[in-house]
């Protein structure tokens, strides 16, 4: 898995203005309001190195609705100064340049982080303005807005402590990964010889990774990667089944003698002693000796940018080193793809990664993308397009012919994501083979899954009963079958069938779930998987792997909702193959909120008539009083007029940073809610956090207690240990969560916030995903005039590069009736 990348607070765009009426359809604006833009946050010292990968720690995929990336304001936050300055060599392009997206700093709204300017009398205006934020709930008409009050008084700055990442853990599981799916493609075969019908760039590139793995030439000394794999041939027959990958554990902390080797090295470089753990944990026991070798290596350590990796390399190098030194152009095309993935793509076409070379002054990006290739660092895909048919009439003029469609885009990407969509691909082709078809009796989903291995399921919330029926059917029928969801909310959702339910990170490490049989396959003939399209590619490959032939597998999700948080889009991309039954759930949502939801889901944003104050907007001016009314909400007014009580709301916003992001969140609601000095790490028992036990995976919790151990938590029904070195990387306070993280959980009430600085960072998925958190109660406080129907109408998300879809459609191809 992916360090996913947070998601987007963008710079504030135009001023927000009031609105007037409280419908979602139908904001008006009032022109006397406005707003200053925000600035970025300051950047942390370099004493608090040890913070350098705050965003890759988060665990989040980069929010597909804005260009602009959260997860790069994290890193300048918690990222250490790892050289001097970068000179004309050493990436002078600067932060501009991302793999396959731009990135940019989240606004920190001047309005908001200084606050409105309060007057002596600030505290009973305060007053006065709860009275009116509880008019917004109390109000007859409950979709109105209610009378915004005097200037709010902001939330104190965002927290900036900053979390580490959880690379290491995720290098060791995907290590045996890798080794264990070469095991199997060694077993089934040698490679199949395929490419020949590339030309120009794409069969140059091949060649020269075939002349690599022949021995013919050399791949690059000092950056070292492992040799692509061959891809597998398509199974003709059923495979054998074979050990799948065990669960992820977590890798051993690095020997101490390590990681003091790698200090002293980092000192001679000029960069923070404080990275030598995480150098240590990333490039392993010849950490030391691999960045002497090539300083650049220092790029594979999250959070650490190109300029940063450029000074440490001129500090041990001197004037050795250049811009178009083959070490600098291999590890910055790595990173680049790396950084992609944080996007959500698992490969990037060769055009956009020569474009971010040149972003960071490399001379000839095309040699450099060579190079790399040649080094085996990165892998060269092009889909082969299929054979035009030869028609009878030849007479026919050759000029009327129809025009050749263009050839599929040469793709550059990491093995570690090549293998987990090849593995997946086969794997899903082998269940889809092996099943023994049956007629069942029942629904159009129950008599799809006695014919088929692989079945798709698509509906809203209301639609998870049809898969939880048809595996209580199944159940009945004497199968071994399960049910995994995304998160422990998810079985609480489900009422009593969800007691026999899992999580699938808990299915994959062993702790829930059937048992292996004697090759290592889950002990099941049906799994189905609710919440689909939060699947990665990574996740997704360890998860069918694990299944045995002739198990069924049904995935359930609503293709509206925010993908995956970490590279890949596996729900989507078997959805688009179309080489498996697809069903659709003919279930609405209930309700004013199903009905609001299902219209954003369609692209419209209706007016929604609540009589039970399902919905309400609350019209704001600025960040400041965004944060302000937000608390009001949560603390107050949902609870006295809905009867939800405050621990069971949720707040959800567009990213991290700015002045109403989680950060400015989180601090002010704690001020509110759970007032204290953060005895332990900054927290203090009775906060309620965010808990991020691997990069991907959100929980919401609360502190119970601390001791010399660590931090204690209660999460759903389980209870937490969080080590003391874990608890900086990987809790957040959770008042307050991005919309990533929330997907795939539900609470009571949900309050969204949409400052004005939010408008760039909305789109359709997010504002879907967003609004659709909430059971009972939503609050809208509303900052962004007509952002949010165009949003709804026209922001579809950037689509994701990915390979499973043409692997799909080769390995499963249907015939065309």
């Amino acid at each position: 898995m992916t360090e996913p990348s947070g998601e987007t607070a963008p710079e504030a765009a135009e001023p927000a203005e009031d609105l007037q009426e409280g419908t979602p359809g139908a904001p008006a604006p009032a022109p006397d309001a406005t707003e200053e833009p925000g600035t970025a946050e300051e950047p942390r010292s370099a004493d608090e190195a040890a913070d350098v990968a705050d965003a890759a720690a988060e665990g989040q995929a980069a929010d597909a609705a804005g260009p602009a990336e959260d997860d790069t304001e994290d890193e300048a936050e918690g990222g250490a100064e790892v050289g001097a300055e970068v000179g004309a060599e050493g990436g002078a392009a600067g932060d501009g340049e991302a793999a396959g997206g731009a990135e940019g700093e989240a606004a920190a709204d001047d309005e908001a982080a200084g606050g409105a300017e309060v007057s002596a009398e600030g505290e009973s205006a305060g007053g006065a303005e709860a009275a009116a934020g509880d008019q917004a709930v109390d109000a007859a008409e409950p979709a109105g807005a209610a009378e915004v009050g005097a200037e709010g008084r902001t939330a104190a700055e965002g927290e900036a402590a900053a979390a580490l990442s959880d690379a290491q853990a995720e290098l060791a599981a995907q290590r045996e990964l890798r080794a264990r799916i070469e095991a199997r493609k060694a077993e089934k075969g040698g490679p199949v010889a395929a490419g020949a019908k590339l030309s120009g760039t794409a069969a140059d590139l091949l060649a020269a990774v075939r002349a690599v793995e022949g021995g013919a030439a050399s791949g690059s000394t000092l950056y070292e990667a492992p040799e692509p794999a061959p891809r597998r041939p398509a199974p003709e027959a059923a495979p054998a089944v074979t050990v799948r990958p065990p669960a992820p554990v977590r890798a051993p902390a690095p020997a101490p003698g390590t990681t003091a080797a790698v200090r002293e090295v980092l000192a001679k470089g000029g960069a923070p002693e404080a990275l030598a753990g995480q150098v240590a944990a990333t490039l392993g026991e010849g950490a030391a000796a691999a960045l002497l070798d090539d300083p650049w290596q220092l790029l594979a350590v999250p959070g650490v940018r190109p300029e940063q990796a450029d000074g440490f390399a001129r500090a041990l190098l001197g004037p050795a080193c250049g811009p178009d030194d083959p070490r600098r152009t291999v590890a910055l095309t790595v990173w680049i793809l790396d950084r992609a993935a944080l996007q959500g793509h698992t490969a990037l076409e060769i055009q956009a990664v020569r474009a971010g070379l040149a972003g960071h002054a490399v001379p000839d990006p095309e040699s450099a993308v060579e190079e790399a290739v040649a080094a085996g660092a990165v892998l060269v895909f092009q889909e082969e397009s299929p054979e035009p048919e030869e028609h009878a009439e030849d007479d026919e003029a050759p000029e009327e012919s129809a025009p050749e469609e263009p050839a599929s885009p040469v793709l550059l990407g990491l093995d570690r994501y090549a293998m987990a969509e090849e593995s997946l691909a086969d794997a899903l082709a082998r269940l889809a083979r092996t099943v023994t078809a049956a007629e069942w009796d029942g629904t159009e989903l129950e008599r799809a899954a006695g014919a088929h291995g692989l079945v798709l399921h698509t509906g809203g919330e209301a639609s998870r009963t049809e898969p939880v029926a048809l595996a209580a059917a199944a159940r009945a029928r004497g199968l071994r079958t399960l049910v995994a969801v995304h998160a422990d909310d998810g079985r609480r959702a489900l009422g009593a069938a969800g007691e026999d339910a899992v999580t699938v990170a808990a299915l994959l490490s062993g702790t829930a779930g059937p048992g292996r049989d004697e090759e290592g396959a889950l002990a099941l003939d049906l799994l189905v998987v609710l919440d689909a399209p939060q699947l990665d590619v990574e996740s997704a490959a360890m998860l069918v792997e694990s299944l045995p032939d002739g198990c069924r597998l049904v995935l359930s999700g609503d293709p509206g909702v925010l993908g995956a948080p970490g590279a890949g889009q596996v729900f989507t991309d078997v959805l688009a193959a179309r080489v498996c039954p697809r069903i659709a759930s003919r279930l609405p949502d209930p309700g004013p909120l199903g009905e609001l939801v299902s219209g954003i889901g369609a692209g419209e944003l209706h007016q929604v008539e609540a009589p039970g104050k399902e919905i309400v907007i609350v019209p704001v001016r600025d960040a400041g009083e965004a944060v302000h009314r937000t608390v009001q909400l949560v603390a107050d007014s949902v609870p006295r007029a809905i009867g939800v009580p405050s621990e069971q709301t949720q707040v959800v916003t567009v990213g991290h940073g700015g002045s109403a992001g989680t950060r400015a969140l989180n601090t002010a609601l704690k001020q509110r809610l759970n007032p204290g000095p953060g005895r332990f790490g900054g927290y203090d028992v009775g906060d309620r956090v965010a808990y991020a036990p691997a990069p991907g995976r959100t929980v919401t919790g609360t502190v119970l207690s601390a001791d010399a151990e660590g931090l204690r938590l209660r999460c759903g029904d389980e209870a937490v240990l969080v080590p003391r070195e874990r608890v900086e990387s990987e809790l957040r306070h959770g008042w307050a969560l991005t919309a990533h993280q929330a997907a795939g959980t539900r609470w009571p009430a949900v309050v969204v916030v949409l400052p004005g600085d939010a408008a760039g960072g909305l789109s359709r998925p997010w504002v879907y995903t967003a609004f659709g958190r909430a059971e009972r109660h939503l609050s809208v406080v509303h900052g962004v005039d007509q952002a949010l129907p165009r949003a709804v109408a026209e922001g579809v998300a950037p689509e994701r590069t990915t390979r499973l879809r043409p692997l799909l459609e080769t390995l499963l191809a249907v015939p065309e009736e």
